[in-house]
């Protein structure tokens, strides 16, 4: 089984690149995450062609996110599955795939540490773990993947003293991760590279950050205990970043033993 995260930024922009990708890392489950797309819009059928069943949930504007299976897709959940107020953006979707439960997720930004938006990503956060008792379980086979805004540790940032009073790293995000590790998820990446520094999944489009390596690790793949250990193989696809157009994120992939 071989699960993948990608934050494509803008799903439209990158749809020929997103086949192309499809076509040579052959992902069994995909979450996608910031598709700009409305439902109306998505290339359900294109999908479909190439063997993939998915499901969307997009308004599209600035999020959308998107779980692609080739192992099978049912009872997917758009949204927190709370019965509370919705989320005002469209950053969560849940399905069954191939008797896992996956989540795709993009977190908000946070944008500061002094703005409204750093509220709403903690409070967001705190929602996700509620969503998980009420649709996975942490003994069970459970994969929340995707753009989490976060970087889990210093090492996960090419300079941690660029970063100091930011978000990202501060610690009640990391906190509210660290709440999704008690909750039974394990970063399925780290799992498989535990001494490794260096290992980033986005990197800003000004500077050539890509080119000079500053980057950070904030696109997670979090797996339950029963699937962390059936992780064998993990990388982030550098090329998919290189190249004509490409997303500022660049997809990470698992490989799970059956």
């Amino acid at each position: 089984m071989r699960l993948a995260t990608w934050n494509v930024n803008s799903l439209k922009a990158r749809l020929e690149r997103v086949e192309e990708w499809l076509g040579y890392a052959r992902p069994d489950v995909v979450c996608l995450q910031e598709t700009k797309m409305a439902d109306g819009a998505f290339p359900a059928a294109l999908f479909s062609s190439l063997g993939y069943e998915s499901v969307h949930h997009g308004n599209g504007r600035w999020n959308g996110v998107a779980i692609l299976s080739r192992v099978g897709l049912e009872g997917a959940v758009a949204g927190f599955a709370d019965g509370v107020e919705p989320d005002v953006d469209t950053r969560l979707v849940t399905a069954c795939c191939g008797g896992m439960t996956v989540s795709s997720v993009y977190v908000p930004n946070g944008r500061s540490l002094d703005d409204d938006h750093y509220r709403y990503k903690l409070d967001w956060l705190s929602r996700l773990r509620h969503h998980l008792d009420l649709v996975a379980s942490a003994d069970g086979p459970t994969a929340v993947c995707g753009d989490f805004n976060i970087a889990p540790e210093d090492r996960d940032v090419w300079d941690p003293t660029a970063f100091v009073g930011s978000t990202h790293v501060s610690r009640p995000e990391r906190e509210a991760l660290a709440e999704l590790g008690a909750w039974g998820l394990v970063d399925a990446f780290r799992y498989c590279y535990p001494d490794q520094d260096r290992l980033y999944s986005y990197w800003d489009y000004r500077s050539g950050d890509f080119h000079s390596h500053r980057g950070m690790r904030i696109d997670l793949l979090m797996v339950s205990r029963v699937l962390a250990g059936r992780v064998r193989w993990a990388v982030v696809d550098r090329n998919a970043r290189k190249g004509k157009q490409p997303s500022d994120h660049a997809p990470v992939l698992v490989d799970l033993d059956s």
